[in-house]
């Protein structure tokens, strides 16, 4: 089996150049690379992230935290992290645990992960504080903790859900409900205080029987909206925390024969790539998931090379409404 120093030997460069060639690393020129890579091409070579590892001194394996894989919104994500980690001459590691706790991060460090990518943090999760103990560079995403600051890339709600409620007033919606997520993740904080604080602009209340907190997940859309529905008088517009609530809300809808728009109207956040699918068209709030997922393992690469900047940075990213077919105007 061919080695990098064999590859080095045909290329006639040294081994380090190799690794750096086969890694796109600016430091190396065209010609060079290109050299290297039709060497490792006749010599069948394909470089190995232990080998790497173990000639650079680091490691190039990136975990990934995430405690619930049926989740769409995780699944999405995955590929652009992975995708750009590639480019960059690292590999992604998953780490699907139950809760974010200690235990990862022991996880973490005896597989010798050189970075993390926190997708799931609560407000007072450990793990942050536990992987800046052990001086493991990590980077928030979609999330934020308390207990310690770090890089992080998240979204700003207002701009997209200013357009929402626009076209929700516009529509005559006053009995509106909502599906927040768990109070314990900024991502819900922000999203709910900013729901509540445009609709009051707006002259609409949000009345405690009509509001509904959980996990950001299907069964949560589903129950929350079949507890929505139960009632005497019914909102005739639910919120979403996000798409996968939403699409839980509308399949209780469809379950109780609920007509969407014409007697609910549903609305998501995210917009995930199935949202825009012919059978579902789920109006809802938008902004670059791709990118942003990208973004994240950028950050997080250039604090594990020492590139990062002096002060954590926090990068964010903006949005907008998309109008479909699951909002209009309000029944009645």
């Amino acid at each position: 089996m061919a080695t990098s120093h064999d590859v080095a030997r045909l290329a006639g460069v040294s081994q380090p150049t190799v690794s750096r060639a086969l890694r796109d690393d600016p430091r190396v020129s065209e010609a060079t690379k290109q050299q290297v890579r039709a060497a490792a091409e006749a010599l069948g070579y394909a470089p190995n992230a232990i080998g790497r590892a173990l000639s650079t001194g680091r490691s190039t394996r990136v975990g990934l935290v995430v405690t619930d894989l049926h989740n769409q919104f995780y699944q999405y994500m995955i590929a652009p992290m992975h995708e750009e980690l590639t480019k960059l001459g690292y590999e992604l590691v998953l780490i699907t645990e139950s809760s974010e706790s200690a235990p990862v991060a022991d996880h973490v460090v005896a597989n010798g992960l050189c970075g993390v990518v926190l997708t799931t943090t609560l407000l007072g999760s450990v793990l942050p504080v536990r992987l800046h103990d052990r001086h493991v560079p990590f980077v928030y995403f979609n999330r934020i903790a308390r207990n310690v600051e770090a890089d992080s890339v998240t979204v700003d709600p207002v701009p997209g859900v200013t357009e929402l409620v626009e076209a929700v007033a516009a529509y005559g919606h006053t009995k509106v409900g909502a599906i927040f997520g768990p109070r314990d993740t900024s991502t819900g904080e922000l999203r709910e205080s900013v729901v509540r604080d445009l609709l009051q602009d707006k002259g609409i209340s949000l009345l405690n029987r009509n509001v509904v907190h959980g996990s950001f997940d299907f069964d949560t859309g589903h129950r929350g909206a079949g507890q929505l529905l139960a009632q005497p008088d019914p909102p005739t517009l639910i919120l979403c925390a996000n798409d996968v609530v939403a699409l839980g809300a509308l399949n209780a809808a469809a379950e109780r024969g609920v007509d969407v728009p014409g007697r609910l109207s549903i609305v998501g956040f995210d917009d995930l790539p199935s949202s825009a699918w012919a059978l579902v068209q789920l109006s809802t709030v938008a902004y670059d998931l791709d990118e942003m997922s990208r973004e994240a393992v950028r950050l997080l690469v250039a604090r594990v090379e020492g590139r990062g900047a002096d002060t954590p940075q926090h990068t964010v990213f903006g949005t907008w409404y998309v109008p479909r077919a699951t909002l209009g105007p309000a029944a009645g």
